[in-house]
């Protein structure tokens, strides 16, 4: 029962919250007695109440009333419960790490409760009374169950290896889980890459990005036509579910509509993929850059002579074609405040760190100077065309000189004007380190550039118009920042930086970017 005017009704807050209890029957009543609602008591989070009424789900702030009913939680001894769901890539290892060093950072003890092969409960209790504050489950799977898990009310933050699909948008919608790829619903957790993968025995050294393609939807089966032995060409990947295989699919089959033939040998994980191409004399894979293990991994090359590995530095500035952002999901749902301390953790410096000796590529910005970013320079003025004039070389490195390129970089989805998952995630990043003053009477200059497909003119105003994008991205995000203190301007410079070549959907995709510089 609801008894309120209209205007206290409207007082509420009505946002989601999280740890699912049994529903069970509350009454909660405000101090004075004005007001009253009853229903099922859906979550509980420490501060807020998720209650379900026949007008709906309503958050309502604990401070202000009493509870009353079966459902009622022990606010004197509360423990906070979320959960985490998605690719074992992550919960494996990196996740783990991060929940081990929140716990020290804080000053708590973490116990790990396994209950199966794919979950485990990591508890995190008080040091001197042990009183536990916080159990948080983690499942380890892939990034399909992730999504499955949170749209089943059975996950509260998904980890996945590729974006969320549409038709999980959708249904999260309908499940009063928000836009999943609305602002602060992502977040990119750290940077790995997709590396192809061979025996060591293998002669093969570099494969170019269209060759991988072909072998991986079967037009190239044999080894004779890169150049090696007269011997089939065996596939290996993760299985279908896996977030790493969909990423291989998203990022190598889709641009040229290609389809992975029946034969493929699927592997359970990473490691057991890594394992049987390093048994197979005339197998390939594509992995993760921090499960190679004791294969060899290929570098990637072109037509026009560029070789990139997928090294640290090129998959942070994301350079490297096929780097592989890390996400965390995280649906329109208030979760306890220690589960919200734990997500302003992993953005942390020391939280960074933790990513770096999981493996895996922080995301800890980094200002690179100009004598430190190997070839690029040299290989614009190699590749430059007739529409890249000398003017406009001694132009841009004029006017980049002096300034650092920061280790973030911004790309949109293909074919459209919004920004792709992981450059969302680097706008709030970006925001927030404004807004905290980092580059306070400083300059932040974002530069436009493009791939040599069409006019160089319009190729120009087409990385100018992405750049103003990007800044006005960056500063609708950073509401609270004093932007009197700081200078930003925008620039474009074309197709005359290449990152790599133009003869494919990879490479001209890489090149499409938006770069930040800062002096």
């Amino acid at each position: 029962m609801l008894r309120t005017c209209a205007a206290a009704i409207a007082a509420l807050f009505l946002f989601g919250a999280a740890t699912p209890v049994f529903a069970q029957d509350v009454t909660l009543t405000s101090r004075d007695g004005s007001v009253e609602i009853a229903g099922n008591l859906l979550g509980f989070d420490g501060e807020f109440y998720r209650v379900e009424t026949l007008y709906g789900e309503l958050t309502v702030d604990g401070s202000g009333v009493d509870c009353a009913g079966p459902g009622c939680p022990n606010l004197e001894n509360f423990i906070a419960e979320f959960s985490i769901s998605g690719a074992s890539v992550m919960g494996e290892v990196l996740l783990p790490a991060l929940i081990q060093g929140f716990a020290l950072r804080e000053g708590f003890v973490l116990k790990k409760e396994p209950i199966d092969e794919a979950r485990a409960v990591f508890v995190i209790s008080e040091r001197e009374s042990e009183r536990e504050l916080a159990r948080i489950t983690l499942r380890s799977t892939n990034s399909d169950e992730g999504f499955a898990d949170l749209l089943a009310d059975e996950a509260d933050i998904v980890m996945s290896l590729r974006e969320v699909r549409e038709q999980e948008v959708d249904l999260a919608r309908e499940a009063g889980l928000g836009d999943l790829r609305g602002r602060g619903r992502v977040r990119v957790l750290a940077l790995d890459a997709l590396v192809p993968i061979v025996a060591t025995e293998n002669p093969l050294n570099s494969i170019k990005t269209p060759e991988l393609a072909q072998i991986l939807s079967g037009k190239i089966t044999n080894w004779v036509r890169l150049g090696g032995p007269d011997a089939p060409i065996t596939i290996h990947l993760r299985e279908e579910g896996a977030g790493l295989a969909q990423a291989v699919v998203d990022r190598l089959l889709n641009p040229v509509g290609g389809y992975l033939p029946a034969d493929v040998e699927r592997h359970e994980t990473d490691k057991d993929l890594a394992e049987a191409v390093e048994k197979d004399p005339f197998g390939i894979g594509v992995t993760s850059a921090a499960a190679i293990g004791a294969a060899k991994g290929l570098a990637l090359s072109g037509e026009c002579g560029f070789d990139l590995q997928a090294d640290r530095e090129s998959v942070k500035m994301e350079d490297y074609p096929l780097s592989a952002p890390l996400f965390l999901y995280l649906p329109a749902r208030r979760l306890p405040k220690i589960g919200r301390d734990f997500l302003s953790y992993l953005r942390s410096g020391p939280a960074q760190m933790v990513v770096r000796r999981a493996g895996f590529t922080d995301q800890a910005p980094e200002e690179v100077p100009l004598d430190q970013q190997g070839d690029r320079f040299a290989n614009a003025i190699a590749l430059a065309g007739p529409e890249v004039p000398l003017g406009e070389l001694q132009r841009m490195v004029q006017r980049l000189a002096p300034m650092k390129r920061l280790t973030t970089t911004f790309r949109f989805e293909v074919g459209s004007a919004r920004l792709d998952a992981q450059s969302l995630s680097h706008v709030e990043q970006l925001a927030r380190a404004i807004e905290a003053g980092l580059y306070d009477n400083r300059r932040i200059a974002f530069v436009g550039f493009s791939d040599g497909d069409g006019p160089a003119e319009a190729n120009r105003t087409i990385a100018e118009r992405r750049a103003a994008t990007v800044m006005e991205a960056v500063q609708e995000a950073a509401e609270t920042a004093n932007f009197d203190r700081l200078a930003m301007d925008v620039d474009a410079f074309g197709e005359a930086l290449p990152m790599a070549c133009d003869d494919s959907a990879w490479g001209r995709q890489v090149n499409r970017r938006v770069e930040v510089w800062v002096q």
